[in-house]
Order: C-alpha cells, then structure tokens, then sequence
C-alpha cells in the first residue's frame, strides 16, 4: 500500500506480516490537527480497515508528541464544522474500525489526541508520556468521546478531577488506572506495539474480528444483555460452521498443542 497525504501529514504504510501504519506527521506543531488532517486520518483508518492484507493497525505520532491536539489557530473551522460527519471523524472511523488498533503513545497525548488514543483497543506508551484533558482550559466542548469514556475507564471521581482540573496524567498512572497497557522506554515503543500485533496475527483472524466486536459491543450495554448478546454470537457462530470447519479446528488445536507455549507479553 504504502500510501500518505499529499501533505504527508498523515502517514500509512503496510508490512507483508499484516501490520498497518498510520502516523501522524506533524512534529514540528507537535502534531496538532487541522481539518484536513482529521478527515485523512478517518479516511486512512477506514482505508486499513478495508485493506485485506492488513489485520492490526499501529497508530502513532513522529517526533516529540503523539498528538497535542486540535490547531486551535484553526479552530473557528474545526468546531463550527459537521461534528456529526463520521466520513470525516476519525474517532468514528476508529470506533468503527473492524481490526485490533494498537496505539503506540509516546510524548503529548491532549485532548483530541487523548481521544484518540482511548479509542485505540490497546496501549502502548513511551516513560514520560503524559494524557492531558484541556477542554475546561480552553472552552472547547468534547464530542469525540472523552467526557463519557474515561470515567467509564478510570472511574467518575478521578475522571472529573483530570478533566476539571486538566491535570496531566503519566504513563505509569495511567497504566496503573488500567488504560494503558504497557509502559516502555521511548526507544521500545513501536518494537512493543509490533510484538503485540504479531500475537495477534498468530490467531485465527475471523475469530479475532468478531471478539473485538463483541467486547466493545458489550461494553456499550449493562452486564446481563452483554452476556446474551456473547450467547447469541456464539449460537450463530457455531451454528454457521461445516463438518469441515470443526474438523479444522481440531486438527489445528492438536497441532498448536504439539508446539512450546509463546512467552508472555
């Protein structure tokens, strides 16, 4: 694919393992947003998810920040704008997005970019990275989400703290709140976030789409109706395999069992 913005503000590349790339590439704005980046960032999620050969998107930021957020320089287009319009939304494209997304989170993760970064499925983040919420500082109102995620994440007390206060949040406080998955030095960060993509390249890559969908589907819903809706995936799951596709299974279970166990993440 190998493909980016004519600006090359937003950056896509694919390996032959399945991986996908998207950077966003502004470091010298510490990779703040302008409208035309957010609608290439939505469109290039969107084109990965459409891609076949890719199975697990990376996304990361160049240089010092991983995103800092909306270019308030532009703001007045930015917000006076459709919030509403997915095609241009990456948040809704990333929500939207059928494979795993691995953020890799090195730097400034603000506002926008925090947002972004909670709609990754996995985290990955640099020692001395830190997640901001600056909307109360500067009269911004969220609509990608952060307002209703991160208290469901971290809890209501702390998340009004964060966003009321806009106190940053490090790495390893946000690894202990239980958001981010991995703290490493700055050097390991896209080695972390490729070791876990491969992990989960190894597995059955049907089955790996749709327990992506049903975690984050069930996480929209109280307990009780997202363990009807597992039951009732599972039923039209198993229900929708052959003779052969059981047999397959079992002979690929056998050999997977025949073979050492992988190392821990």
């Amino acid at each position: 694919m190998g493909q980016s913005s004519p600006e090359k503000l937003i950056v896509v590349s694919t390996e032959s393992n399945g991986i996908g790339f998207v950077t966003i590439n502004r470091p010298k704005s510490l990779n703040s947003l302008t409208k035309p980046m957010m609608t290439d960032l939505a469109q290039s999620i969107k084109a990965l998810d459409r891609d076949d050969s890719v199975r697990v998107i990376v996304l990361s930021g160049s240089g010092r920040a991983f995103c800092s957020g909306v270019d308030l320089t532009s703001a007045e287009d930015v917000f006076k704008g459709d919030v509403k319009d997915v095609e241009s939304d990456p948040v809704a494209q990333m929500e939207r997005c059928r494979k795993p997304i691995i953020g890799a989170i090195n730097g400034f993760a603000v506002t926008a970019g925090f947002e972004i970064a909670l709609a990754c499925d996995i985290l990955v983040a640099a020692k001395g990275a830190k997640f901001m919420d600056t909307h109360a500082r500067f009269g911004i109102f969220p609509s990608w989400g952060l307002s209703q995620k991160l208290s469901r994440i971290i809890g209501p007390n702390k998340a009004r703290e964060v966003s009321l206060t806009a106190t940053p949040l490090t790495a390893e406080v946000a690894e202990r709140l239980g958001f981010v998955n991995h703290v490493v030095e700055e050097d390991q960060l896209l080695k972390k976030a490729r070791e876990i993509a491969l992990a989960v390249i190894k597995n059955n890559q049907d089955l790996v789409l749709r327990y992506k969908a049903v975690i984050n589907d069930g996480l929209k819903l109280d307990l009780a109706h997202a363990l009807s809706l597992e039951k009732e995936r599972a039923h039209d799951y198993y229900n929708g395999m052959t003779k052969e596709q059981f047999k397959k299974m079992q002979e690929f279970i056998a050999g997977r069992s025949l073979k050492k166990p992988s190392s821990k993440l």
